[in-house]
């Protein structure tokens, strides 16, 4: 089994005036990353070419914007390639509490073939369009593998094995934009990846830069959610059967 080698990925899209400051965070942390540029604008990209000068940082430059799941994809294939084995990914714009960061990469040592999720914790900034969006999300989730063992499948704050996860987004559908959240993580329950949760406060900085599109993104997680369902169809007699054992064991 090769040894465990953790980095950070950081999807930017126009996050010049926060990703400097993600990046310091994690680096002061000791965590090598990997910056994925989604073809943001000039600025932007001379930020990140200023980091891409600092230690233990890697960047990977997407000529056209492809969404937050390609560029996710992109750094994680990255990641393997720089000898990683362990991937934690961050969003640019801050909204992540980046001190979790050593207990989420402690968990994943501890755990190395789980994918160790981040359990949002939610202050009164959260807007509740977001809030709504997320149970219904959880509920499709709960139906799409046929169990409660996802809580929330949303927050993007995570530690990935790459050894389980490449395959997947190699041979499988799972959405290039605010899709990908979901669906990477339904795939890979339906492949019996262990998963652990961690508590972590999200915030929703005044004047941060968000990409959600409402209506556009609200239908992509849709149709991802009905092609999930078709695709649970087949696999539920596997997945009962996962739920039966299980509850034979303990």
């Amino acid at each position: 089994m090769p040894e465990y080698r953790l980095c950070a990925v950081i999807p930017v899209y126009n996050h010049g005036g926060t990703v400097a400051a993600v990046h310091a965070q994690l680096a002061a942390q000791g965590f090598p990353c990997v910056l994925v540029d989604d073809g943001s604008n000039a600025d932007c990209a001379t930020a990140l070419d200023a980091l891409s000068t600092l230690p233990d940082t890697h960047l990977v430059r997407r000529r056209i914007n492809g969404g937050k799941g390609a560029a996710v994809q992109d750094g994680l294939r990255a990641a393997a390639a720089l000898g990683f084995t362990h991937a934690l990914q961050v969003d640019a714009d801050g909204q992540h509490a980046l001190p979790d960061a050593v207990a989420f990469a402690n968990a994943s040592r501890e755990q190395p073939q789980a994918v160790i999720c981040g359990a949002p914790v939610y202050g009164d900034d959260v807007p509740r369009s977001r809030l709504y969006g997320r149970w219904l999300t959880r509920v499709w989730v709960w139906i799409n593998t046929l169990s409660l063992d996802i809580p929330d499948a949303m927050c993007g704050f995570r530690v990935y094995p790459l050894a389980h996860v490449l395959p997947v987004i190699n041979r499988a559908h799972v959405g290039r934009r605010m899709d990908f959240d979901i669906a990477i993580l339904v795939r890979l329950h339906w492949r019996g990846v262990a998963m652990a949760w961690l508590p972590t406060r999200v915030v929703y900085p005044e004047g941060g830069i968000s990409h959600f599109k409402g209506l556009q993104d609200n239908l992509l997680i849709s149709r991802m959610h009905a092609r999930l369902f078709f695709g649970m169809l087949g696999r539920s007699p596997a997945l009962l059967w996962r739920r039966l054992a299980r509850g034979l064991r303990s």
